[in-house]
């Protein structure tokens, strides 16, 4: 004799991960990450700009502002900026698609936002899903929902709570 609770299927029996409890989590994963990378940030420009001689002429010298720069402190100025920018991207890049890419695809299943407050991130067959659907689970949210906040905005108004970058990567979040 089956009861009635093992013909349900799996996403019958478990809450969805509403648009608040989720804007939560996503608060607490950006305060996470985004105050160590900005340090981190500051950092790398501070060191790009500690070799560049026109940063310690405009330091040690306040006239020089009034002065025109010549074109090779203009280009080493220039290339300390274009450098500190490119580095501090790929490091942001790299620290961002660990944390959220990695956490969505370990044993835990959520960053630590989404652990603190209950959720996980499953495929639609209550799996946990694979690091190359985190990678582009992360990469949708990163691209797409952000476009005027409407990809996040869709979870508030689909049956399973889905934003965008879930429909995308065929992904859900549960309350546990």
């Amino acid at each position: 004799m089956e009861t009635s609770l093992e013909k349900q299927p799996y996403e019958s029996t478990k809450e969805y991960g509403g648009f608040w409890l989720r804007f939560a989590a996503y608060l607490i994963d950006s305060i996470i990450v985004g105050i160590p990378l900005t340090i981190l940030s500051i950092v790398i420009f501070m060191i790009f700009f500690g070799t560049s001689d026109a940063f310690n002429m405009m330091i040690s010298d306040p006239s020089y502002m009034e002065a025109e720069m010549t074109d090779a402190e203009t280009l080493a100025f220039m290339g300390s900026y274009f450098g500190a920018l490119g580095v501090t991207f790929l490091v942001n890049l790299v620290a961002a698609v660990a944390y959220f890419a990695g956490l969505h695809a370990s044993p835990w299943q959520g960053t630590v936002g989404k652990k603190l407050l209950g959720l996980k991130v499953t495929d639609l067959n209550g799996d946990r899903i694979s690091f190359w659907r985190a990678l582009g689970r992360y990469f949708a949210m990163a691209i797409l929902s952000g476009i005027c906040l409407i990809g996040f905005i869709i979870a508030a108004f689909t049956e399973k709570k889905q934003a965008l970058h879930d429909l995308i990567a065929g992904t859900v979040v549960f309350k546990k």
